[in-house]
């Protein structure tokens, strides 16, 4: 992987803990010269895994549409900043720039695009490992409830099992490195994708 994507809140939250993961996340990414993608932001969890990134040597790409420049505040010292018309043009960007993905606390907008990313992994769009860095568990009654699905049927187990869970930065990048894809569903041509 030479380019990861990172999905997480523009807030802080209330769990400290959450902004150090962030950190050590960017620091890690530098560390084993890999690209950070996220949204360009400078506050909330976004400017902490920018901040780790970037105070480590890091290269880091902020993606942002144009109606968020001054909202989020855009970093200022970012490697690159792409500024995009919409929401879905700057999702598409952040995709086509990354190698890998992964999602750490946030709310309604980085489930979004979470399960943008995993929907499209499953339908075989990419082959990208998805990882979630669940920082004290925060994300443990997502999973519960992706499992409920699975046990009722509107899942599939190893549609499930794409999504790779750690709370660790270091044993979430070891999961993603290790990570096979499943095999393009029957119904999708490989030139199709």
């Amino acid at each position: 992987m030479k380019s990861i994507v990172v999905f997480c809140g523009s807030s802080e939250g209330t769990d400290p803990q959450v902004l150090e993961h962030a950190h050590e996340l960017g620091a890690a990414l530098a560390g084993r010269s890999i690209d950070l993608v996220y949204g360009a932001a400078i506050i909330g969890v976004m400017g902490k895994v920018a901040q780790g990134a970037l105070d480590n040597g890091g290269k880091v790409i902020g993606v942002i549409p144009d109606f968020l420049m001054l909202k989020e505040v855009y970093h200022p010292g970012l490697s690159q900043l792409i500024v995009t018309e919409n929401m879905h043009e700057r999702k598409l960007k952040m995709h086509e720039l990354s190698d890998g993905i992964i999602t750490l606390p946030g709310g309604y907008g980085t489930l979004e695009e979470l399960f943008e990313m995993i929907t499209w992994a499953q339908l075989g769009l990419h082959q990208k490992p998805i990882g979630i860095l669940n920082t004290n568990g925060f994300y443990n009654e997502l999973l519960a409830m992706l499992r409920k699905m699975v046990a009722q049927g509107f899942l599939k187990q190893e549609n499930y099992e794409m999504l790779l869970v750690d709370e660790t930065v270091t044993g979430l990048l070891e999961k993603m490195k290790e990570y096979k894809p499943l095999p393009l569903p029957k119904w999708i041509q490989k030139d199709q994708v």
